[in-house]
């Protein structure tokens, strides 16, 4: 992939981007029972839940706010961060393999994830790769999050990204769509192969 002269610098998301995240992985194992799973899974610790995590709220203060309501599921609520790291299949397809490619081609590269400041060092420790950008904006280290804009001025003013020069890969309808109000070029990843195809149009 060549350098364009309009574009300096990309920014992958993590989740789904470069590694296979799913909350429920590990509970596929420990919740056989397909409709208490998913009861438990969109009732209890679900993604709104989990979400305060990664704006920084401590895995402890989640657990104890949940176990007030919901005393008999105690020990399954505790088991979403006791197996967390079950979550990650792998590597996700052809991620890492785009992300080194555009470095080779000279772009400058960082990450911009939501994740817990205490998940993201476990993940990290597993795939040290994640760590081969020149920064990185974690969410829950930094109390903000996307799609809130003020995690994408947070960052371009971090990295002194010029937004208009800055494609931004992420795998969130959502997400993708804040990136574009704040003025980057986005494109949602589906497929390494999809996103490949969406940014030689971007970068040609």
């Amino acid at each position: 992939m060549h350098k364009s002269k309009n574009v300096d610098h990309i920014v992958f998301d993590i989740g789904n981007v470069l590694i296979d995240w799913d909350s429920e992985r590990p509970f596929k194992r420990l919740i056989p029972d397909d409709e208490k799973r998913a009861f438990f899974l969109k009732e209890i610790c679900n993604q709104a839940w989990n979400t305060e995590q990664d704006r920084g709220r401590t895995w402890q203060e989640a657990e104890e706010a949940l176990i007030v309501d919901y005393p008999d599921w105690e020990e399954l609520i505790r088991a979403y961060r006791k197996y967390w790291i079950e979550t990650i299949s792998g590597p996700e397809p052809g991620g890492f393999e785009l992300r080194d490619e555009l470095k080779a081609s000279g772009y400058h590269l960082t990450a911009l994830s939501n994740f817990s400041a205490d998940t993201f060092e476990e993940v990290s420790g597993h795939y040290p790769a994640l760590l081969d950008v020149e920064g990185l904006t974690i969410s829950g280290r930094v109390g903000l999050i996307k799609p809130d804009a003020e995690i994408y001025h947070y960052h371009a003013k971090t990295f002194d990204l010029d937004p208009a020069r800055t494609v931004f890969i992420d795998d969130s309808p959502a997400n993708v769509l804040a990136a574009r109000e704040q003025g980057w070029q986005a494109v949602e990843f589906a497929t390494a192969d999809q996103t490949r195809a969406e940014l030689a149009d971007i970068l040609s």
